[in-house]
């Protein structure tokens, strides 16, 4: 039987050991690697390609939604767990956005893990429970967005983004949201100012919520 080749990535060293320990006593599975942050989890998928990373959300430097977003358009091989305390819907929704392929809660037990483990390892999808039953509503739901055809120049994560701004959402609110740095939501909302050819934030939202009552 191949073994299922495993890289840890959280930044607190002893669920690492624990993850580690409990996965030892399992003969499909092999912990390859650990890694504490995102940038760490990058340069170990590269290196090491291993099947599966167990990746955290929240960790210094990069976060795992970033980490993960990189791995997957550089190396789609690889498949992202997410296995995280955080059960807020918007990291799960920005975490399959990025490429993750399975999103499970840190107080699953030994089976519900191992269970994730081996579906995304054989190309499948899934999610601890309550989370699944929440993202089948979600999606049966209609969803509002600013409109694509209003704003052609702007990419889908800067649609996304002002689309928060018009909530009232702060830079750290969108951030925490899609699970990016305060910086990179700066980035995004500068570059979006620049394609909207408005001097400030409060013009942008003025024109996105305009477009959304044509």
């Amino acid at each position: 039987m191949n073994q299922i080749r495993i890289v840890i990535v959280d930044d607190h060293p002893l669920f690492r050991h624990g993850v580690r320990t409990l996965l030892s006593t399992t003969s499909d599975v092999e912990v390859v690697g650990e890694a504490s942050n995102g940038e760490e989890a990058i340069e170990l998928a590269r290196s090491l390609a291993p099947d599966v990373m167990l990746m955290d959300i929240r960790m210094p430097g990069a976060s795992g939604i970033e980490a993960t977003r990189e791995i997957t358009s550089k190396i789609p091989g690889i498949r992202i767990l997410i296995l995280t305390m955080f059960e807020d819907d918007s990291f799960v929704f920005t975490a399959m956005r990025n490429g993750a392929k399975g999103y499970v809660l840190k107080d699953a037990n030994k089976d519900e893990l191992l269970r994730a483990i081996r579906a995304i390892a054989n190309g499948e999808a899934i999610f601890s429970p309550g989370i699944a039953s929440r993202m089948i509503e979600y999606f049966g739901m209609a969803r509002p967005a600013a409109k694509e055809e209003a704003f052609p120049d702007l990419a889908g994560r800067e649609r996304e983004v002002l689309y928060l701004m018009t909530g009232g959402a702060s830079n750290a609110d969108i951030a925490r949201k899609l699970g990016i740095s305060g910086k990179t939501v700066a980035n995004y909302i500068t570059n979006i100012l620049n394609k909207l050819q408005v001097a400030d934030r409060q013009e942008a939202v003025r024109l996105a919520r305009e477009s959304r009552r044509e």
